[in-house]
């Protein structure tokens, strides 16, 4: 239990220190003016159509960069996780991140970046795009929460007018070369709601900001929502159709 709170640790420090140098450089434009209304977003099956680590899994896996067992072993995963059966969310991204391992940084970061580009950025729903944009015109500080990849969302951002995001960052050795550990814990989850207040709470200080919208598809992304005054269930599974049908939550459906 001590290593799971340090690796949560990480994470929180992590976003902090993140929220820290954006606070620093104003590089995403945003002024805070009073208390600042957030826009909060996950990702896969919310912004996009899809989910992005299977679409990297099943690339990875046509061009021959992952094993045939640990295709076996990540389908096994992946059925277990649609049964909303206990997962060890760190383990598939070690396996999904393979390929990469002992490769450098920057060459990674740019495989990802086009990946994207290439086979994700097709899916991002334009409907989503539009909500963005209107809550970032409304004074929103707009930001996407995420258990995918981090290189693949910095790329998001250059297509997308979002503030921020906060994402599952893999760990870099001594040399610049990715090693296949997460840097902490994926954020997923009740990782997501620790990740989002500790930046936030960095940002623009403890108090000084609220939760306007959030948006999500999943079930575990409950905690999130539930921070939002307008919480939305984009497409639900059955789990969170249930929460929303409860709580009086939003539904959009595509």
């Amino acid at each position: 239990m001590k290593f799971e709170k340090n690796k949560e640790y990480v994470v929180v420090e992590g976003a902090k220190a993140k929220a820290r140098q954006a606070k620093e450089s104003c590089a995403d434009g945003f002024v805070p003016q009073g208390k600042v209304p957030i826009a909060v977003f996950d990702f896969d099956r919310t912004c996009i159509d899809g989910r992005s680590p299977l679409r990297l899994t099943a690339h990875l896996a046509k061009t021959g960069k992952l094993r045939p067992d640990v295709i076996g072993r990540m389908l096994f995963w992946g059925a277990a996780y649609k049964l909303h059966l206990p997962q060890n969310e760190s383990w598939v991204r070690q396996q999904v991140f393979r390929p990469f391992v002992g490769k450098p940084k920057e060459q990674v970061d740019q495989y990802l970046g086009d990946f994207y580009d290439s086979n994700i950025e097709k899916l991002f729903r334009p409907e989503m795009d539009a909500l963005i944009r209107k809550h970032r015109d409304e004074g929103c500080f707009v930001i996407v929460v995420s258990a995918t990849f981090e290189p693949m969302l910095l790329r998001m951002m250059q297509r997308h007018p979002v503030h921020d995001q906060i994402s599952t960052r893999m760990k870099v050795d001594d040399q610049g070369n990715y090693t296949n550990e997460v840097d902490g814990l994926p954020v997923e989850g009740d990782q997501k709601v620790a990740s989002f207040e500790a930046y936030a709470n960095e940002r623009f200080g403890e108090g000084n900001w609220e939760v306007r919208y959030a948006y999500s598809d999943h079930y575990s992304d409950r905690p999130l929502l539930a921070l939002a005054e307008h919480p939305v269930c984009v497409n639900p599974d059955t789990s969170l159709s249930r929460t929303a049908k409860r709580e009086g939550w939003d539904v959009m459906e595509f």
